[in-house]
Formats: structure tokens, sequence, C-alpha cells
């Protein structure tokens, strides 16, 4: 193993530490302080809390399990794919308790409730994702279950356009976000390998044909956040991280898509097209900005992952040509500057949603240690290695 490659491993190695340390599970009632390993043991008149973010039921985590049983296996380290199973328990162990207490809250603030809510893909298209790949480890009926319910709930009931490309209802009915590329492909790329269904992959090449046609710009070479199909217009912002979600769904498919799909060769054409325009906006220091377009906003830690795992990906499995492996190198020692000594990491871009005006875009927190990085670069840092 070369120079490079042992300093990669040691910084994967300290980011994986500081999650291990960091992830309880527990749950914690604020008001007093008290800690409680089930919700159940917990007193009625408490008001729970999950005691660590990396152990609830949203897309970053689907993400960052994903990354930890990848790496377990890379790096011959038990205790990650270990502790993916252990989360997984925990939220099956102890959401019904929170579903029994729910009361039409916000989601967004309420523990597992995506786990027990299917609305819109980001529910359940990344979690399901990984559990369908934790699943070789851990076969339990409950998950099986639960694969089956999202499978055909991204089926028959998911929203969609007339053509088939998943929309949401808001901010405009109906509102394609490039997001959603992500959190569909993941989930239907690997059901379809799971069943062995080609339908599920023929229902993943038709997103990946509809949002190019409606979102990706040929002028930029890079798609818009969002496509609005009541005013026939895309969004204002070329945004880093949408970008990287749709990047990074079109390699997943073609990792798991049969060689002999007859859409097999477009699907190379569109992702090498898309690569292209991306690798146009890369800075001098080797990361993307906020804005990928826009050098004036801020340089971003999450979508410079996206984009480096994505070419080094496709470098790897032979979907474009190896001279592009050099753009994935810069890409990770951008990022390695954004890791701190104790594994931390710096310049995620917290949660964002569609807006229609650039400034919301530009004024997006960083807080340290975003959990919408933190998987990406793990699986990023997987992939160099395997360069």
């Amino acid at each position: 193993m070369n120079k490079d490659m042992l300093q990669t491993e040691a910084r994967l190695r300290i980011i994986t530490d500081t999650l291990l340390k960091n992830t309880r599970l527990q749950f914690l009632d604020k008001k007093k302080g008290n800690y409680y390993t089930s919700a159940e043991e917990a007193p009625q008149d408490v008001i729970l809390n999950l005691a660590s973010p990396y152990t609830d039921w949203r897309y970053w985590n689907g993400v960052l399990n994903i990354a930890m049983l990848n790496l377990g296996k890379i790096l011959k380290e038990q205790k990650y794919i270990e502790l993916t199973i252990k989360k997984t328990s925990f939220s099956f162990d102890n959401y019904s308790y929170f579903k029994a207490k729910y009361k039409n809250e916000e989601k967004w603030s309420y523990p597992f409730a995506q786990l027990f809510i299917m609305e819109e893909l980001d529910d359940f298209g990344a979690m399901g994702a990984s559990l369908i790949q934790m699943y070789q480890y851990d076969k339990q009926k409950r998950y099986l279950q639960y694969i089956n319910k999202a499978g055909e709930y991204i089926r028959t009931k998911q929203n969609r356009l007339e053509d088939n490309t998943f929309a949401r209802n808001f901010p405009h009915k109906w509102t394609i976000w490039a997001d959603d590329l992500y959190m569909s492909i993941s989930f239907l790329a690997r059901m379809g390998d799971f069943r062995n269904d080609i339908q599920y992959f023929d229902d993943a090449v038709t997103q990946v044909l509809n949002f190019h046609k409606y979102l990706f710009n040929n002028n930029k070479g890079i798609m818009s956040h969002c496509w609005y199909s009541d005013t026939l217009h895309p969004g204002v912002a070329f945004w880093g991280r949408a970008n990287g979600w749709t990047i990074l769904a079109q390699v997943e498919l073609l990792d798991y898509l049969p060689e002999k799909h007859p859409q097999r060769k477009t699907l190379l054409s569109l992702l090498e097209k898309h690569i292209l325009g991306i690798i146009q906006y890369q800075g001098k220091s080797g990361l993307w900005h906020q804005l990928i377009d826009k050098i004036d906003s801020y340089e971003e830690t999450s979508c410079s992952a996206m984009f480096t795992y994505a070419i080094a990906r496709a470098v790897n499995k032979g979907y474009i040509k190896p001279r592009y492996a050099s753009i994935a190198h810069a890409g990770w020692e951008g990022i390695c500057s954004k890791i701190r000594s104790d594994g931390q990491i710096e310049g995620v871009c917290t949660g964002t949603v569609v807006r229609e005006d650039l400034t919301y875009y530009y004024n997006r927190p960083t807080p340290i240690n975003d959990i919408h990085g933190t998987g990406i670069i793990l699986l990023t840092g997987s992939e160099i290695l395997n360069m």
C-alpha cells in the first residue's frame, strides 16, 4: 500500500472512529438529562429524543449506512458492519412507541417519523436501499416486510407526472426535484437486483431519461435543482448537491443494471455528458461551489465528494476513460482539506429545499460535521482506495 493510500485509509478511520464514539443507541429526556436504552422503559410523561442523530431514519443516514457497510468490507472492519446492523435493529425495536404518540407533528423533527410514514421518496428511498444492502447480513422478517412495502409504494402510490417522472406537490404542484433521482434510484436499482425484476430497472431508467429531459441545461452541462410543471420552467439554481444526487444516482443504476439492458449505452452517454459538464467547474482547490456556476458562492464539501465519488467510481467500473482519474484525485485532496484532525468535517451545506431566490442558496449555513456529508465522504474515500 503506497503513502497516498495509507493517508486516505487513516482519514477514513478518523471519521469512522469519531462516528462510532458519537453513536449512542439510546434515548434522552432533555428536561431531566436521563438516558434510556429503549423507549418503552421511559416514564410515560417524558418527551424522548434520540441521543444520537446517527440513529434516526433519515435519507442521510441511508447513505451513511451504505458507506459503513462498504467500508467494513474494504477495510475488513466488522465493527462498521455491526454498527449498521445494531442501528437498524434499534430503529425497528423502538419506532412503534413514537408511532403511537404521533399527532401529525412536523415529521422532520419527530423521531423515526419517516420509518412509519411514506409520503415522499426521501422518507424511504435511501434508507430502504441501505436496508436491502444490510439484509444480506441480518435477514429479519420485519426488514423484508418493510422492503416489500416500500417496493409496492414506489410502484403504485408515489406521485408522478403523466410520463411517470417522480414529482412532489410542493412548492408548486407538481415540481420535479433533482434530489429525487437518487432518492428513487438508490432503492429501485437495488430492488431490481434483489428481486431480479426488470420492472424496477425499467422504472429507474425512465427516471434518468426524464430527469435529463427536464433538468439538464445543455449550455451549462449541469442540472437545475428543479422543474415546475405548472409554469413549464426550471428553477433558478444550479445547486451543487442536487447535481451530486443526480450524478450519484446514474452511477448506482449502472452498477446494478443488467449488462444487456437496451438503454445501457444511452445511460453511459448521459453520465459522461454530465461528468463533462461538472468537471469544467472544478476549482483550483479541487472542490466545487455551492452554486456550481457561481464562483462567488462558497466551496461546498458534500457536492465535491459526490462528484469525486462518481468520477472515481465511473473510472473504476469502466464507464468513462481512465484519463478522468486525475480529476477525482484532485477532488479528494480538496475534500481532505476539509477533514479536521479529530474527524470533524467542514463546509457541508445543511438541509436545503427548492427556493425561487439564489440568495437562499448563497446563504445556507455549513454547520460543522453536518450529516449530509459524512456518508458520501466515506464512500468517496473508499472509491479512491479502489483506484
